[in-house]
């Protein structure tokens, strides 16, 4: 068995490029979307959580509170196009056209040409039910950085069976 099985940490995949947490604290590629949380530019306690679906591009954007996004009207608003510069800067732009299924032509992709690639194919305005469950992911994260550094471990870590003495 490897150290790393024997830890009690998972290895963290390092960012494809240093990137900067003010304008999109949160971004993943999960349930097969591209999500994240975008911050306003006009206003410092709101947010906007943004999703684009794999395939379809279907796409949403809406306000922590629910409020649709004005700049999504039937096509990519800003917080979109943000959320997918950062999902570049983290996963490295060929990952994220992989993953939402973005045939580019050009050689090795870009945030904006995986974006031109996305808004051509003239994706809908797709169904906000993920905001919910991104925008508490996020804060489920920020209650993290709240935390004192330790070594002791964190029970809603521990899903894992104990393995010692299991043959």
């Amino acid at each position: 068995m490897s150290d790393w099985e024997r830890s009690s940490t998972e290895r963290v995949i390092a960012p494809a490029r240093p990137r900067k947490l003010a304008k999109v604290p949160f971004v993943e590629l999960a349930d097969g979307r591209l999500q994240g949380v975008v911050s306003s530019g006009s206003d410092i306690e709101r947010v906007y959580v943004s999703s684009v679906l794999v395939g379809t591009y279907a796409f949403a954007c809406s306000t922590n509170n629910n409020r649709p996004c004005g700049g999504a009207r039937g096509s990519f608003c800003n917080h979109i196009r943000a959320l997918i510069s950062e999902a570049v800067l983290q996963y490295g732009a060929e990952r994220v056209a992989r993953y939402l299924r973005v045939e580019t032509v050009d050689g090795e992709p870009s945030a904006q040409t995986i974006a031109d690639v996305m808004s051509n194919t003239r994706p809908s305005q797709g169904d906000t039910k993920a905001a919910a469950p991104v925008f508490s992911r996020f804060l489920r994260h920020l209650a993290y950085l709240e935390l004192a550094p330790s070594t002791a471990p964190l029970p809603e870590m521990q899903w894992f069976p104990p393995t010692r003495g299991v043959a």
